[in-house]
């Protein structure tokens, strides 16, 4: 989710963060239909730094640039195969799906802040001992028990 702090606007989308130098090299590009918004949160506040290319994209993008304290010092929608350099320094860029600045109705001073949304943890198969009358076997996936009262476990 995305957040106009200044005019209380709201952008309920997914929000990746790209606070690693591979996820700021991938960025966006190959992405067929960009539906989530990527905060891009850079080594250091410069122009250099937060200029962007859009080599590779397969889609137009909003662009925000954002300085070290969340304000809007440039946005653009970015076309495909173009280059571009925000008017100011920006610590943070923030790239999403076409529409995402005017939902936000972003202007230049503008404070913005967002919240990552919570990425899913993969499940990892583990081999644990079962008390000897506890049993998955032709069960479905539910445990049986002969009798709760009954079941001791083993003291490591």
């Amino acid at each position: 989710m995305l957040v106009n702090e200044s005019k209380r606007k709201v952008w309920h989308g997914k929000v990746e963060l790209a606070d690693t130098f591979f996820k700021r090299f991938k960025g966006l590009m190959l992405v067929r239909n960009v539906n989530y918004a990527l905060v891009f949160v850079l080594p250091a506040e410069t122009r250099v730094n937060a200029s962007i290319h859009m080599f590779f994209m397969l889609s137009d993008i909003d662009v925000i640039w954002l300085d070290s304290s969340r304000r809007v010092v440039d946005f653009k929608t970015a076309r495909k195969w173009r280059v571009y350099a925000p008017k100011k320094a920006a610590k943070y860029i923030i790239e999403g799906p076409v529409g995402m600045i005017k939902t936000l109705e972003i202007e230049e001073g503008d404070l913005i802040s967002w919240s990552p949304s919570e990425e899913k943890e993969k499940a990892i198969p583990v081999k644990i001992s079962l008390p000897e009358k506890l049993s998955f076997e032709s069960s479905n996936g539910v445990a049986m028990a002969e009798s709760v009262s009954k079941l001791k476990t083993k003291k490591a």
